[in-house]
């Protein structure tokens, strides 16, 4: 299984980017996904997950700004960032929750980071 992140870049702050995350291999079927943030110096931190069914959750940093959504015909899942600051200036890591196999159990996998830079 991978995942696979795209979208990220350099966007001056009130700027826009949307990031994008690919899982392929070996899936039957993917429970949660979502993105978390590490900034130079900090941990990292969850931004949003959506389940299946498309019920997410926000970081309170980046709610009302940043919109969480997937397609689940192609194991996708998005990360519409509005409004950009300089403190959303992170690697990116797409997640997500999923088994192989009907009857497996179901594990974390990790893209390899987007860096999102938000600089005039």
């Amino acid at each position: 299984v991978q995942l696979q992140a795209s979208g990220g870049g350099l966007v001056q702050p009130g700027g826009s980017l949307r990031l994008s995350c690919a899982a392929s291999g070996s899936i039957f079927s993917i429970n949660v996904m979502g993105w978390y943030r590490q900034a130079p110096g900090k941990q990292r931190e969850l931004v949003a997950t959506i389940t299946g069914a498309g019920r997410t959750t926000y970081a309170a940093s980046v709610k009302g700004r940043f919109t969480i959504s997937r397609d689940n015909a192609r194991s996708t899942v998005y990360l519409q960032m509005n409004g950009l600051k300089p403190e959303d200036t992170a690697v990116y890591y797409c997640s997500a929750d999923l088994r192989s196999r009907p009857h497996s159990t179901y594990n974390d996998y990790w893209g390899q980071g987007a860096l999102v830079t938000v600089s005039s």
